[in-house]
């Protein structure tokens, strides 16, 4: 078993993965019925949502509590980067629908027992009620927003503990993440799943219904990362940012995309960043951090998703509008995780500026869910690859700065 394991794992996990997704294709197309596959997928992502929440708060106190210098300049630097990336995204998006409107053919589809947040408000105040929420209700939950927080306090706190008492969570936290790695090397059997289950549900039509809409949503991510996000590497590190960008993309970006879940990928992310030889100091903070308020995608999502029911009501934008729109886009997005339904749930939120009615915005909501197959997975894989990126061009430019050689 252990010899067949060691052969397994010697084979590059991105060619394992790939081979996993042809596969899915492959079986979703011939054998639909066969649905005991999927589970394959759900034990996969099960297992990683089951575990990050675990790691993220084990490895920011240990971080913390253990760590002998500051590391406030690359943590200010990736925050400075996520918000400045978010509303380079919104104010992308206003513009792009702008450039490329959109008509939407609204309809009942709205999920009826969906509850939108009513104000900005109302996702402030939620992300302050995470903040506050019990930590092991907050592990339980996959409350990041809560874990962080209280892994912070309690890093702060143990740092006056002894010795020893450091050393006990430190091999917690490398125990743990011993375990991610493991369940990280099943990535391409747990690929297989949620592929297969995609084509044998949806088939590939799902790929060109709403062909417009998906292709402004789609188009404006991409251009978030091939061409925004590289100017912000490029600043950090003063050399050919497209190396990091495609390692990052095959690295995090694909299981991001099938599973569609931040959340699930911060192990992910966390296990490149120690291939790459970054500061766990940093990364165990910035990567978890990243899952909460790094939302490009969710960002174009609300934007463009609003933008086309203005347009298709006929409503005027103006660029102080789209602008306020950029800006309020750019907060609810970073608030998204600790509102249930995820991006497409504060799309009324935004549609309010305009004076749009909840039973219409909330038809669009309806939308959202249609197309969701590919424009969330799309969204997940943008804003989870985005944190391994910023995260690892912050301590770059620290490199840089210290005379250190970049290597990726």
């Amino acid at each position: 078993m252990k010899a067949l394991f060691e052969k397994w794992t010697s084979i590059s996990l991105v060619k394992r993965i790939l081979a996993g997704l042809i596969i899915g294709v492959i079986l979703g197309l011939t054998v639909p019925q066969a649905t005991g596959i999927t589970m394959l997928g759900d034990l996969f992502v099960g297992a990683l949502k089951a575990v990050a929440p675990l790691l993220v708060f084990f490895l920011v106190i240990s971080s913390l509590c253990n760590a002998r210098n500051s590391h406030g300049g690359v943590i200010k630097t990736v925050i400075i980067l996520y918000m400045f990336s978010t509303l380079l995204a919104a104010v992308l998006a206003v513009f792009s629908s702008m450039i490329f409107p959109i008509n939407l053919t609204l309809t009942d589809a709205a999920a009826a027992d969906a509850v939108a947040p009513e104000g900005i408000q109302e996702v402030l105040k939620t992300l302050l009620m995470n903040i506050v929420a019990n930590p092991l209700d907050s592990i339980i939950k996959a409350n990041y927003v809560g874990i962080l927080a209280w892994a912070a306090l309690l890093g702060f706190a143990f740092r006056g503990a002894r010795d020893s008492t450091k050393q006990v969570l430190y091999d917690v936290s490398d125990a743990v993440s011993t375990l991610v790695t493991w369940i990280i090397n099943f990535a391409p059997i747990g690929i297989l799943g949620l592929v297969f289950n995609t084509i044998s549900t949806s088939g590939l039509d799902i790929f060109t219904e709403y062909g417009k809409l998906l292709a402004l949503l789609v188009g404006c991510m991409l251009f978030i990362y091939f061409v925004t996000n590289p100017i912000l590497v490029y600043w950090c590190i003063r050399k050919n940012p497209y190396p990091l960008i495609f390692k990052c993309l095959k690295r995090s970006a694909i299981t991001a995309f099938f599973t569609r879940s931040s959340a699930a990928n911060i192990p992910i992310n966390m296990k490149v960043c120690e291939e790459m030889g970054l500061n766990k100091d940093n990364y165990s903070v910035t990567i978890p951090l990243g899952a909460t308020i790094n939302m490009d995608g969710a960002a174009i999502t609300i934007t463009v998703m609003t933008m086309a029911t203005a347009h298709t009501l006929g409503i005027g934008v103006d660029i102080p509008t789209a602008l306020i729109l950029s800006i309020l886009a750019t907060l609810s997005a970073c608030g998204a995780s600790g509102v249930a339904g995820g991006s497409l749930l504060l799309i009324p939120m935004a549609c309010s500026l305009f004076g749009i009615p909840d039973d219409v915005s909330m038809q669009v909501v309806g939308i959202g869910f249609i197309i969701g197959v590919v424009q969330d997975s799309v969204e997940t894989a943008l804003n989870s690859s985005s944190d391994l990126l910023l995260s690892a061009s912050a301590e770059f430019k620290q490199w840089r700065k210290e005379g250190r050689e970049i290597k990726f």
